[in-house]
């Protein structure tokens, strides 16, 4: 079965790049984690978390022993991708960077920002995980620099944020504003008042896209899609922890060099 995962317009212009950021839908798990449910450590049957992997790596044209995830843990920490690795021997690690065509970097997220990034003629690429501790401690200019170890630049990196949580559903509290403030007094423009007295409205793909664009990333697009409005597209972890918490399953995101 091929999916039909979203996809940036600036990157199908790119003939050597293949990526996709997929809903949930056209998989095989069922009850929370249905259906295409890409999380190992979700709690989901492995066979069915397989078999989502399977069609995912088949929409992008890769072996699925190359789709490769890491064990995230919102961190800054970035590997770069020589050879594929088995899924129990996954790094711990946010972000990926590599110029080996035929594997796919995926990202697993369920509101976190998933940032694909392509200097295509240098045949780089990344992807990073972007919740909100690993955004403020540097993730995504780690994984801008490590891609400029392989040989990118970041005026010729294009961007794109896929399905996420954005400003209108994403209240936090009052500790939150602190250690994005500690960053430059201009982020204060990514918070606005809650209705809840002390409490913000966080703009986390906003936050993410200023990052990329003063690193020198001109080319970021983004999807409008909000993975907490829309059960029936998307896995959103901050939606099930409403409703009286429980499991749910994870989205992929995936970006890959052409042989």
């Amino acid at each position: 079965m091929t999916l039909q995962p979203l996809r940036s317009p600036d990157f199908a212009a790119l003939e050597n790049i293949r990526h996709g950021f997929f809903t949930r839908e056209g998989g095989v798990s069922e009850g929370v984690y249905a259906s295409l449910n890409n999380g190992w450590k979700s709690g989901d049957d492995v066979t069915r978390v397989e078999e989502n992997r399977r069609r995912v790596a088949t929409t992008l044209g890769v072996e699925p022993a190359k789709l490769l995830s890491c064990y995230q843990i919102h961190s800054p920490m970035v590997v770069a991708v020589e050879k594929p690795w088995a899924p129990a021997e996954r790094p711990e690690a946010d972000a990926m960077v590599t110029a080996q065509p035929g594997i796919a970097l995926g990202i697993l997220t369920a509101d976190c920002v998933p940032v694909l990034l392509a200097d295509s003629g240098a045949g780089v690429i990344g992807a990073a995980h972007a919740g909100w501790r690993g955004a403020v401690a540097g993730v995504i200019e780690n994984t801008v620099e490590a891609m400029g170890a392989l040989g990118a630049r970041p005026g010729r990196i294009v961007g794109a944020i896929g399905p996420c949580i954005w400003q209108n559903s994403y209240e936090v509290g009052p500790e939150f504003p602190a250690p994005f403030m500690a960053l430059g007094e201009e982020n204060e423009k990514f918070f606005r008042p809650a209705f809840r007295s002390g409490h913000y409205m966080f703009d986390l793909p906003g936050f993410c896209i200023a990052r990329l664009r003063a690193l020198g990333v001109v080319i970021v697009s983004t999807s409008p899609a909000d993975t907490h409005k829309e059960p029936e597209r998307f896995f959103s972890y901050r939606r099930t922890t409403q409703q009286g918490g429980g499991k749910t399953g994870s989205l992929i995101s995936a970006i890959c060099l052409v042989q």
